[in-house]
């Protein structure tokens, strides 16, 4: 399976508050709102929605081709995506910008509050996927579009439907820059659609869709819910449930859903069924929360399989692991 993976690539400086943001917030000063938080804790790590995405599927034995745009501080982080299996060759690099910065806090909840620096990647739109295909070897099987300059998320789409390459609409936190329009494109003819719940409400409003005539226009749409796991619906399917992973111990959650998608689409890759691609997509996904550092995890085979038993169970476990080449 011939795979891109367009969207950010960014350096993540992550930072944890030991309180509750929701502590400091007055309901009735909201409009005016002024607060700073002593962090305890900060860790610079490697980052980005795409990025993250493709080290997934490349640690487990995929060679994705990570599709984005990056400044020149990007020669190591390039370097350690290769030595994971990503194809990089396709990447863009600016000429006069910085790589994108991701800038998280979470409190003691896990809740998050952040801020994104575009940087190199607002000249992600100058990138054509046709001419990317080209050089990888051939068509797309598929083409992640995932959270990107607004304008280079539009183009992959339009460019994905021209070529007859199938996709998978991610567009999470982009759905607060974009407009209806822009995300009903994005949407429309999409193999996978991946929402959390609140972008799940975001994404109707935006777009002012329901969820049926959402699920008109997708072939499947994959929620994931946290700690209730992840719910896959689709027209003439039947809905799939699968509870997540029980967590060791809760580490820093940034990446988690990065690392569900990657899952999910290796399972889907390795032809298992929904229920089982979602299962390791779970299981990836508490890794990456016990882990501080959105690329920082290993994968090892028994670990994971174990996991996994018990979870969903020793047949479960057994089906994935005949796939597995950790």
């Amino acid at each position: 399976m011939r795979i891109a993976v367009t969207g950010s690539i960014a350096t993540d400086h992550l930072m944890v508050f030991p309180g509750r943001f929701s502590d400091q917030f007055i309901t009735d000063e909201l409009e005016k709102v002024s607060l700073s938080f002593l962090v305890d804790e900060l860790e610079v790590r490697r980052g980005g929605v795409a990025a993250n995405i493709a080290f997934g599927l490349g640690s487990l034995g995929m060679s994705p081709t990570l599709v984005g745009a990056v400044g020149a501080d990007f020669a190591e982080y390039r370097s350690w995506l290769e030595r994971h299996g990503v194809d990089t060759k396709s990447v863009h690099v600016s000429q006069t910008k910085h790589t994108s910065r991701f800038l998280c806090t979470s409190d003691s909840t896990q809740a998050q509050i952040a801020s994104f620096y575009a940087g190199a990647m607002a000249e992600a739109r100058e990138i054509d996927l046709k001419a990317v295909a080209a050089r990888a070897g051939g068509p797309f099987d598929l083409v992640i579009v995932a959270p990107n300059d607004p304008v280079a998320m539009v183009r992959h789409t339009r460019d994905c439907r021209e070529h007859g390459y199938p996709f998978a609409a991610d567009p999470s936190q982009q759905l607060a820059r974009m407009d209806g329009p822009d995300v009903r494109e994005l949407i429309a003819g999409a193999s996978y659609l991946f929402t959390n719940e609140y972008e799940r409400s975001l994404l109707l409003k935006v777009t002012g869709w329901t969820a049926d005539e959402v699920l008109d226009r997708v072939d499947r749409w994959v929620m994931t819910q946290g700690a209730d796991g992840v719910r896959i619906e689709g027209r003439g399917h039947e809905p799939v449930t699968v509870p997540a992973v029980p967590v060791k111990k809760e580490a820093e959650p940034t990446g988690i859903g990065d690392a569900f998608r990657a899952g999910f689409l290796w399972g889907r890759h390795v032809q298992l069924s929904i229920e089982r691609a979602a299962q390791i997509g779970c299981t990836l996904a508490t890794t990456v929360l016990e882990t501080v550092g959105t690329q920082e995890y290993t994968l090892d085979r028994s670990e994971l399989s174990d996991r996994i038993a018990r979870t969903y169970g020793n047949e479960a476990a057994a089906e994935i692991e005949s796939k597995l080449r950790v």
